[in-house]
Formats: structure tokens, sequence, C-alpha cells
């Protein structure tokens, strides 16, 4: 049994875990906001890290300390019905019902719609997604291979196609980045706008079912000891948050340079689309198809796994991995052909409900093991924050026109008592608040050690 990994290994899942994260919203949404944020741009990336890049990092740790084999397990921890519910509404976010239609959407819609033509979009965009998924799917049935068809195959190519986007843009920058003029409310308060960006990407609510895949290839390298575990998770997860980090803010910073001869354009990719024209001309749309391909190609590859492995875990009496990874493929095919923009647009509101149970989760899993583990940490913490996300939830869903405007008076009873829910930063103090009451509450009550609980119960029958 192995004791730890070496520096190959740790960039071998490193390289495979930043492959897996980084898809489709994680090259349109920082370009998009670079051009929103214009000269307030490197406080919006700041606020973009810390959700897109950051929250992720530390979910992918909080699964290793956790000593949990899964979301499910590791949201049991409030209680069962919780689990159900939270694990299936953020597998089917990140899966078939948002993140992964946009995996084709994305690559169909930023580089190849212009050598399409208007009038063949639609069933171009049909053949495009059933052979993506398709190959996707090929992929899916051999799980095991993740490691080295996303780390040492995929995620290479990307880098080095986007290298040279990259290069040109920083070599030959089209503007300015100072004194660009910001936009909404990038003018004035850029860090919690570039915030809540991030919940954009899905990659925070991404972490918890990736971190699973993580540990997994850890065991499969000959490291199994938990403690061991959560180590070099812990260290694998740096090479993607460096990466991350990097690509995030040269995305967002070309841009808002993008500005001194692009208009301020509606979405990330049409932004992409432009700049590489600018650059490269027609051979700039076959270099921007590549790289957004082989971005959201890695990323489909692992969100098909991880929500057929959750499934199977969940009901196991019901189909077998094989069987589920086909039907997300079939499922997400069809939802992937309603379009781009319909997709971003309706995943908001469930984004609003899912982020800060996430984030609230996440934080607690960091710090519970070290006050003892015990449930009543997590049921606090969590009580206190779903008011806040079903508001969140619903003022977006009226916004968007979901919805009714009936919901408001819960909307504004609930904003008027939370702090900062203006800037869709509400559930930070009643995350706070029940995360201290929680700690306060496990010393007093001294109630079982969970870790030690599902260590037993994992070992005894694997969920």
């Amino acid at each position: 049994m192995k004791q730890k990994l070496s520096i190959k290994d740790y960039l071998l899942i490193g390289s495979m875990l930043f492959g897996l994260f980084f898809g489709a919203g994680n090259l349109i949404f920082p370009i998009f906001m670079g051009q929103q944020a214009g000269g307030n741009v490197w406080q919006a990336i700041f606020g973009l890290v810390s959700t897109g890049v950051v929250l992720p990092f530390l979910g992918v740790v909080a699964m290793g300390l956790s000593k949990t084999n899964g979301l499910f397990q590791l949201a049991s921890k409030v209680h069962k019905s919780f689990a159900y519910f939270f694990t299936i509404a953020l597998y089917l976010t990140i899966g078939p019902f948002f993140a992964l239609p946009r995996l084709a959407t994305v690559p169909y819609e930023v580089g190849l719609t212009t050598l399409v033509g208007d009038q063949y979009n639609t069933i171009g965009l049909a053949i495009f997604s059933i052979l993506f998924f398709a190959v996707a799917i090929f992929y899916a049935l051999r799980p095991s291979s993740i490691v080295t068809s996303v780390g040492k195959v995929l995620n290479p190519l990307f880098l080095a196609f986007l290298s040279i986007l990259f290069i040109t843009a920083f070599i030959n920058p089209i503007g300015p980045v100072q004194g660009t003029e910001a936009l909404g409310g990038y003018s004035d308060s850029a860090f919690f706008t570039g915030f809540i960006e991030g919940y954009n990407t899905m990659d925070a609510l991404a972490s918890l079912a990736f971190g699973v895949i993580v540990i997994n290839s850890i065991k499969q390298l000959g490291i199994e000891d938990p403690s061991q575990i959560a180590l070099n998770t812990l260290k694998s997860g740096v090479v993607t948050l460096a990466l991350m980090a990097v690509i995030y803010g040269a995305l967002a910073v070309m841009g808002t340079a993008s500005l001194g001869s692009i208009d301020s354009l509606e979405n990330g990719g049409l932004i992409l689309a432009a700049i590489s024209s600018h650059y490269f001309g027609n051979l700039g749309n076959i270099l921007l198809s590549v790289i957004v391909i082989l971005a959201c190609l890695k990323t489909a590859i692992g969100l098909i796994i991880a929500c057929s492995e959750m499934f199977v875990k969940m009901f196991p009496n019901t189909f077998s991995y094989n069987v589920y990874v086909f039907i997300f493929g079939v499922v997400t095919t069809l939802i992937a052909n309603v379009g781009l923009t319909a997709i971003i647009a309706y995943s908001l509101p469930v984004l609003m409900l899912l982020y800060p149970l996430a984030i609230t989760l996440i934080i607690i899993s960091l710090v519970a093991p070290f006050v003892g583990d015990r449930r009543i940490t997590y049921v606090t913490s969590i009580v206190l924050v779903i008011p806040v996300a079903i508001a969140d939830f619903l003022a977006q869903a009226v916004e968007l026109g979901i919805i009714g405007n009936q919901v408001n008076s819960y909307v504004d009873f609930i904003y008027s008592i939370t702090p900062f829910s203006e800037i869709g930063m509400g559930w930070g103090v009643p995350a706070m608040i029940g995360t201290i009451l929680g700690i306060i509450l496990a010393f007093v009550t001294k109630g079982p050690h969970l870790g030690n609980q599902f260590q037993k119960e994992a070992a005894a029958q694997e969920l």
C-alpha cells in the first residue's frame, strides 16, 4: 500500500480534475464578465475566483475530509430527506437538465454557427449534439480510464490550443484594460457581482460530484488510508486551483481589452468568436471550435460518469451503470436542442437555490471534523439558510417571468431580515450564525461522531 503519491501522480490527477471542471461556462462567463466589468475587472476576477475556483477546491477537499463515499452520504449528515432532495437536484442540474446540455450548445453556437449558416442551424445543432454526446458516452462507458483520457490526452490538447489564443492576445492586445467603463453591478460592487457570476460555472456544485472521482482515482493509485486520501486530494487540488485562477484571469482581462474594437455583446460565446476572428480571420473559427469542443467534451465525460455512478448508488435496484449512461446521454441530447440562451436563463433560479446550500454544506464539512463532526452542526446551518435560498429562487423566477409575483411578500419579508440580500448574499449571515450555533450545541450535546458512523456503514454496505 502506497503512503503518498509522486509529483507526476499529483500533476496527472490535478490535470484530470482541471479537465473535468473546465467546460462551457468556464470559457464564456469570465470573458463576458471582463467586458461588463471594464476597468473594475480585477475586483470582479477576485469575486469570480472565490466561487469559481476557491469554492470548488474547498468542495473537493471537503469530500476528502468527510470520509464519505459520495454527496448523498455527505448530505445525509443533515438528514436523509435533505440528502435525497439535494443530491438529486444537484446531479440533475450539473447533469442532463442544465450543465450537460450547455456543453454541446456552447461549442456549436460559438464555433460552428457561422460555418453552417442560419437556415441550417436547427438541424446542425441536432446533428452536432448527437455526435458530441455519442463520443462522451463512449468514454463514459469506460470510467476507469478517465485519468488517462482526460488527464493525459484531452486536457493537455485543450491547454495547447488555448495557449495559442492567449499568447496572441497578450502580445498584441486589442485595447486597454484600465479606464474602460464598467456596466451594471460591476460599477459599484464588482467583487460581489463577480462572486454571483461564479455561480454560472456550476463548479462548486460539480466539486461535490467530482470529489468522489478524484478520491477513487487516488485509491486506484494505491492510497487506501482515509487520512492520506484526504491529504492527497488537497495536494492534487492545488494544481487545479492554480490553473483555473490563471485562465479565468486571462479570459476576463482579454474580454475587457476586447472593448478596444469589439462592441459589448450579449454572451461570452459571441465575444470569444469575435476575438478569435479579430486575430485569425476565418481560421479563428476553426481554432475556437477545437478549443471549445475539447473543453466541453472532457467535462461532459466527467459529468456523465459522476451522474451515472451516483444514481446507481442511490437507486441500486433500478438500472445498471451503463443504462444510466445512455439515459443521461439521450436526455441531455434532447435538452441541448432547446438552445444556449434558454438553458442559461432557466438554470439561474435553480442555481440561486442550490448554491447557498452547497456553499454552506462545504463550509460545515470543512469545520465539523475538527469540532466532533456531529449532526447538530450540519442541521442548524442548513435550516437557517434554506428560507433565504428559497427566496433567492423565487425572486429570480419572478424576474424571468417563470412564476407570478404572488410570492413577492415572502421574498420581501426574508430579504428585510437578512443583511446583504440586495447583492445576492443574504444567505451569508444565516450560514455563519447557524455554523457557530451548531458548533456550540455540538460541544453541549455530545452526539455520535458521524465520521465514525459512516465509515462503519460504508464498510458494511456501499451506498
